[in-house]
């Protein structure tokens, strides 16, 4: 996870660097004086990056204000006071992590974290955590807010799978993409699963932005919906790829990668360069690595296609 740190005085400071080597698993960085806040924030909020401001809360509100527009889509943003005592995550504590991320800084730094959120206050059943740990996409998103403001209340949630039909209404239902829309009345929230594995293959140093630029084109014009993507998927030698990497955490999805022999031992038609295969030890990067993560007797739902250097395909687990 990129996570930009703020500070705003020398007490500050010092905080922010023992975060920095504290938080060694991510790619934690010190936003410096000299450069554009407002800037960092805008572009923090377009690719799904941490923001922790140590300082007052208020500051943290007023710069992050103009950004905020959707509590599924906003990314972790989190405030700490200068002496590391308290750690509050403000913006996206389930599904952009800001509450696992307080919990991670608090342990690294001896902070208390401080979390808001009512149904981890209350051991509440959170619908959209929920869905995030298991794979699932909401199809219907207003009816996480139903779900969990019913759970608060006390009363019991019930969850069915639709090849299990209830008798009655539901809380939270599990259904596949195709029957969502005609199952919304019998349940006020109808979870899909994740069912797309999108593979991809890059020349080494490809721009994030030309990356993600062209992945979101080719997958709207074959009318997949990002939410319903479980993964990118590539070769290991991608697996520390800087625009693949900053792809999964806009996406919010995990980067798998597959070493050259076991995307050889892929099952199916697949097509076939010479000069993939000379570079990689395999023909074929981005449709094997799609196949292999979409699991078995899935299908190619778009094949391999290419652009300056980029190459996407996408399977569906059936």
């Amino acid at each position: 996870m990129i996570i930009n740190i703020f500070s705003f005085t020398d007490k500050g400071k010092e905080l922010a660097d023992t975060l920095c080597r504290a938080l060694d698993m991510h790619d934690a960085r010190l936003v410096p004086k000299s450069a554009s806040r407002e800037e960092i924030c805008e572009a923090a909020f377009r690719n799904r990056e941490a923001l922790v401001f140590i300082g007052a809360a208020g500051i943290a509100v007023r710069f992050v204000a103009p950004f905020v527009r959707d509590k599924l889509e906003d990314p972790p943003v989190l405030v700490m006071d200068e002496f590391g005592q308290h750690v509050i995550p403000l913006l996206s504590g389930h599904i952009g992590g800001a509450n696992a991320l307080a919990l991670e800084i608090a342990e690294a730094v001896g902070a208390y974290p401080v979390i808001t959120t009512a149904t981890d206050l209350n051991g509440s059943f959170p619908a959209d955590l929920f869905a995030k740990e298991n794979g699932l996409a909401a199809a219907n998103r207003e009816g996480i807010a139903k779900v969990s403001s019913s759970a608060l209340e006390g009363r019991p949630v019930t969850i069915c799978i639709k090849d299990y039909p209830p008798a009655g209404h539901v809380d939270v239902l599990i259904a596949d993409r195709e029957d969502a829309a005609a199952l919304k009345d019998p349940a006020s929230l109808v979870l899909c699963p994740k069912s797309y594995a999108v593979g991809m293959g890059c020349r080494r140093g490809k721009p994030y932005e030309e990356l993600r630029e062209f992945a979101e084109r080719v997958l709207s014009e074959n009318g997949i919906e990002l939410k319903y993507a479980g993964c990118i998927a590539s070769i290991d030698i991608k697996k520390d790829e800087e625009g693949l990497r900053r792809l999964s955490q806009a996406w919010r999805m995990p980067l798998i990668t597959f070493d050259a022999e076991l995307l050889s031992k892929a099952e199916g038609d697949f097509s076939h360069s010479d000069t993939v295969l000379e570079k990689t030890g395999v023909d074929n990067v981005c449709e094997r690595a799609a196949v292999l993560a979409a699991g078995r007797g899935s299908r190619l739902a778009v094949k391999k296609t290419a652009e300056n250097g980029m190459t996407i395909a996408v399977a569906e687990r059936i």
